[in-house]
């Protein structure tokens, strides 16, 4: 989808839809399984068939951080206006690095185009396929209390 604000492509940089038009890997999975972070590319590179098939057994997400085109309203984290997952991350999460990352997606990231630096500063910790996610990640990425 495009901004609304600008011709460019808008990309959402917590995908894990491997069947999207314009997806990319911006980032590799790396860290403990307790505490994983992302390691970003200096280029990001096309989701390929290749690409996926060197992640099995495991899903992409699990070993790749990808981003694709924003699909704003039609996103249970977009709320009409903004990204709400970016919001919960920047209210939520603690920052993890001092400057920013470099990130070849920046220019075209919605989380950095709505929430600016804050949000790279706490975007290597975000894995989008994390099964062994805490309770503070969970709440996050859902949006609510794991309670509720």
């Amino acid at each position: 989808m495009e901004n609304s604000n600008t011709d460019k492509l808008t990309l959402c940089p917590s995908s894990n839809r491997t069947d999207l038009p314009n997806s990319v890997v911006f980032g590799i999975i790396n860290g403990t399984v307790e505490n994983p972070r992302v390691t970003y590319l200096k280029k990001a590179q096309p989701l390929t068939d290749e690409l996926i098939a060197l992640a099995a057994p495991v899903t992409p997400a699990e070993v790749f951080r990808t981003a694709t085109t924003c699909v704003a309203n039609k996103c249970i984290h977009f709320d009409g206006t903004n990204c709400r997952l970016a919001e919960r991350v920047v209210e939520k999460m603690p920052v993890v690095e001092q400057q920013l990352p470099a990130c070849s997606i920046r220019k075209d990231c919605r989380w950095f185009q709505q929430e600016g630096k804050a949000a790279c500063m706490r975007c290597p910790q975000v894995i989008t396929d994390n099964y062994n996610a805490s309770e503070l990640i969970r709440e996050v990425s859902m949006g609510k209390t794991v309670e509720e």
